[in-house]
């Protein structure tokens, strides 16, 4: 590890000590507030019942903070661009191109160095800026249209809130302005402007979804909780960002901006990105081939001008190895992988936001997601209608459609799926057809909070009117004198208050939420109804409501381990109804954790904890972010799936974000992928797409790298052992171009069944390792064509048998200059024939383990573009252009010799590649 890396180490290790002591202290105060009486709070903030000073509010800013939300700064565009642009392979090729636009166009240009205007040349430099150009611009318009998840959080913050200061009773004052012991008055509707402390509340009930997830509102009081575990769970604690939706209160800010539970998770979302496993391992690779480049380039530019004796031209062709070291093509066949996978994915009905996070998709081995829509339908359902003695009921079910149907205030989730339920079973139970049009309202008595009951005065075609109620079990019970079973009404003993209190605790120890179902015949005549009127019912019996597991649930998890990946499932809700929907969709819950035990550990306890614990309840959106964290951090490459605003700091954690088209706005921005179905089927399609996008990329790094190496070590052999160049610039640089076009259909290839089964990271050493095991095969063939073109071709077609190093005792002049220029030109063609040839055959070999052709064929796409580049390059030495490449037409005894030489190279990597396979394990 360099001093650098250990610097960064260190610098980050203390950074996240640094979060985890203010995370520890922030819970503790909040704690310790909680736990404590309104006084004691007043007492130790130093403020009053009837509100701060204005005098003493800038001290109070000055100690505490303001109540403002850091902002993380958008990048800026010049940042962007090079966040597109820039990176370890492409300052390679950014380098290579200054050089080539010294060394082809200054110099002849100014004709420096011996060059003359005529070797003027900037097709280098034009194909290296263009490929670079091509890549860059796809990824930055690709990546430009993700907006900021943080401005879309802090958005949702009202601008004013009320105050008492200088003893008035209420003064509105703008967000910012408010501080630390600030008296706060919250009314329905309003949002809580800070953390507080509740020291009065009349039937307050606030909605903290963006925090925990749990969709139901939340009762606080203004009683201290003693020994308090999860403070979201404090019912004396109002945070940052929760809406009140019914009664009132007074509060006292314990903290404010950053400081708050809200602020810390704005914080998160506003952060930078982590550095995903694909940046990692394009960059690992990148820094392969740069340590190659740095080996051979000064090797080959030594051995030239040694052996040449021309230093200038030694240089020159130095520059041409690193160019052909260097798979130009990389980001454009990288991008071009990705953007396809893209295109494929959004058939899935998935929509692909950041390019980068398809390949995390398919390297992904752990999915982190929320329960409710993923692996449940996202909605309540009624799955039994019972009485006292929990046996099924129709005549429970029928009272409760009555109560549903006729209340005239919000119908919630449950009484919907009581109308639902009823309307389902209409054609099954004749009692059940027509309720509305045989009943009448009378009267309606509304739910409040304080009762927790709602309740309806009907009458039917006969006259007889009822009272029916619905609503909590033990506030039903406070109403209930009498309770009908076996078919008669019976008072409402201790004992069956007991038996009823049971059955229902089972329920939910199941994950139902349960309600009672109770009615009175006859009541006060109309007019009169109230509250008070809700006395000596009689109780029906209990209706069971779930969000019901979807069907594609449990199949899609098999499918996911069947494909390697690992669901984890990090929620708000609470452990029963967790463990009930994990039992129905068979996901084994091998121990679970909760929001509480989390506090309780630090980074590496969690992480440790993670490597066995599949289940993960009551979490907070830190903590939510915290487990993803350790999963990462213990190697695994991690996806996030959510909806809500409290999964965006985990999405922003995780290698890749998925949120779902329904989702709210900040989980849309902070996510990668988006799913236009929240399901995870169409999620196991995307990751198989995923891996397929990787292994065409891997295909290229390895074929190309490997290729590449294997020319440029016969290059090196050829630099000590032949009086001339085997290959000019100018060919070498064709020769790469015409085959990186040939690898452009490579995103388009098949990729084999069994590279699909399970995740697959980037690891660059292999591609280093591979290089080292291919890229000699390519120079054992290389060798021997330089012997066949240098003892045999090219003396028995030029110079009558004569060797190259001969020429000189049987010519002269103008002639010896002709016939070196013959004998040059024929070796430099054959050469480049054979190097494409082998070059763009060996495609097929390195694409699959399987044997070519037979047992695995490459994609139509591709099979004709490599087919063309054979024939293409075949062609060159017998047209119009080969004197200005520097060729020869090649003779019919070549093609004779080339044959069995590629055929036997062919035998010859497939030996080499069953080795590989089995001294590592696998092939890409």
């Amino acid at each position: 590890m360099t001093i650098k890396n250990k610097k960064q180490n260190i610098a980050r290790i203390r950074r996240e000590a640094a979060r985890e002591v203010q995370r520890q202290d922030r819970l503790d105060r909040l704690r310790r507030a909680a736990a404590s009486g309104a006084g004691e709070v007043l007492d130790e903030l130093e403020a009053t019942r009837r509100g701060l000073d204005t005098a003493d509010v800038p001290a109070r800013r000055a100690r505490w903070g303001v109540n403002r939300v850091t902002r993380e700064k958008k990048k800026s565009l010049p940042r962007r661009l090079a966040g597109a642009f820039v990176n370890p392979f492409t300052a390679i090729l950014f380098c290579l191109a200054a050089v080539s636009a010294v060394t082809d166009m200054l110099l002849p240009a100014l004709s420096l160095l011996g060059s003359t205007p005529e070797e003027f040349d900037c097709v280098t430099v034009v194909i290296i800026l263009t490929m670079v150009g091509i890549s860059g611009t796809l990824r930055f318009v690709q990546e430009s249209r993700s907006g900021s998840a943080a401005e879309a959080l802090l958005a949702l913050i009202t601008t004013t809130c009320t105050v008492c200061r200088d003893g008035a009773p209420e003064q509105e004052v703008p967000l910012e302005d408010v501080v630390v012991g600030d008296i706060v008055r919250l009314h329905a509707g309003d949002m809580v402007p800070a953390d507080l402390r509740i020291m009065e509340a009349r039937d307050l009930f606030v909605s903290q979804a963006g925090l925990t997830g749990e969709s139901e509102p939340v009762e606080k009081l203004a009683a201290p909780v003693p020994n308090p575990d999860t403070v979201t769970d404090c019912a004396d604690l109002a945070f940052m960002g929760a809406n009140v939706i019914s009664g009132t209160a007074v509060g006292v800010v314990l903290a404010v901006g950053d400081d708050t539970l809200f602020g810390s998770m704005a914080s998160a979302v506003a952060g930078e990105a982590v550095e995903t496993s694909f940046t990692k391992g394009v960059n690992a690779v990148s820094w392969v081939l740069i340590r190659f480049m740095l080996v051979m380039v000064p090797v080959v530019f030594f051995i030239n001008g040694i052996t040449k004796g021309d230093w200038v031209d030694a240089f020159l062709f130095g520059v041409s190895v690193a160019v052909g070291l260097t798979p130009e093509m990389l980001p454009m066949i990288v991008t071009t992988c990705l953007a396809k996978g893209a295109v494929s994915m959004s058939r899935k009905r998935t929509v692909v936001k950041n390019l980068n996070s398809i390949q995390n998709f398919g390297a992904m081995d752990v999915l982190c997601t929320d329960k409710t829509g993923t692996l449940t339908q996202d909605r309540v359902a009624l799955q039994y209608s019972l009485d006292v003695m929990g046996s099924e009921d129709v005549r429970v079910l029928r009272h409760a459609y009555l109560n549903s149907w006729f209340q005239t205030g919000y119908r919630n989730l449950m009484d919907r799926a009581v109308i639902r339920r009823t309307e389902e079973l209409e054609a099954e139970d004749a009692t059940l057809t027509d309720l509305s049009a045989a009943y009448e309202k009378v009267d309606e008595i509304p739910f409040d909070f304080a009762r927790r009951r709602l309740t309806v005065v009907v009458r039917d075609g006969r006259g007889k009117t009822q009272m029916v109620t619905k609503g909590a079990v033990e506030e039903m019970l406070a109403v209930c004198a009498w309770a009908e079973y076996e078919g008669q009404i019976r008072p409402l003993t201790g004992e069956v208050r007991q038996r009823i209190l049971r059955t229902a605790d089972e329920l939910n120890d199941k994950g139902f939420r349960v309600l009672a179902v109770a009615q009175k015949n006859d009541p006060s005549p109309a007019g009169t109804f109230g509250p008070e009127e809700e006395r000596d019912m009689v109780l029906l019996g209990y209706l069971a409501f779930l969000d019901p597991p979807k069907e594609s649930a449990a199949g899609a998890i098999a499918a996911l381990a069947k494909r390697g990946v690992d669901v984890r499932i990090l929620t708000g809700d609470n452990e029963k109804v967790t463990r009930t929907v994990c039992r129905q969709v068979g996901l084994p819950v091998q121990g679970m954790l909760l929001g509480t035990d989390l506090d309780r550990m630090n980074d590496e306890e969690l992480a440790q904890a993670a490597r066995t614990v599949r289940v993960f309840a009551k979490l907070s959106p830190e903590q939510k972010a915290r487990v993803v964290s350790a999963l990462r951090a213990d190697g695994h490459t991690v996806g996030f799936m959510g909806d809500g605003i409290n999964d965006a700091a985990a999405m922003k954690a995780a290698d890749i974000g998925i949120s779902v088209d329904s989702a709210v706005d900040i989980a849309k921005e902070s996510a990668d992928v988006i799913l236009l179905e929240k399901d995870l089927t169409v999620l196991e399609q995307g990751i198989t797409e995923g891996r397929k996008t990787y292994a065409n990329m891997l295909k290229y790094i390895k074929m190309t790298a490997s290729s590449n190496f294997g020319n440029m070590f016969s290059v090196l052999a050829a630099s000590a052992l032949l009086p001339f160049l085997p290959m000019e610039s100018l060919q070498l640089l064709l020769l790469n171009l015409i085959y990186d076009l040939s690898c452009t259909a490579i995103p388009w290839d098949n990729v084999d069944e069994e590279f699909l089964d399970r995740p697959r990271r980037w690891d660059a050493s292999s591609v280093g390792s591979f290089m080292i095991w291919l890229g000699p095969a390519s120079s054992v063939f290389d060798i021997l064509t330089y012997l066949f073109l240098y003892f045999v071709l090219c003396p028995a077609v030029v110079s009558g048998g004569v060797l190259f190093s001969q020429l000189g005792a049987h010519f002269a002049g103008v002639q010896l200059a002709q016939m070196r220029a013959a004998y040059i030109a024929l070796f430099q063609a054959g050469w480049f024939v054979e190097s494409m040839w082998s070059q763009t055959l060996v495609i097929h070999m390195i694409r699959t383990p399987k044997l070519p052709f037979i047992q695995s064929r490459a994609a139509a796409p591709l099979t004709l573009l490599t087919g063309l580049g054979i024939g293409a390059l075949t062609l060159i030495p017998f047209t119009p252009l080969a004197p200005a490449l520097g060729f020869a037409a090649l003779p019919p005894m070549f093609f004779a010799y080339l044959i069995p030489c590629i055929l036997l190279y062919m035998v010859l990597a497939t030996l080499l590649k069953k080795a590989y396979i089995r001294r590592h394990g696998e092939l890409l």
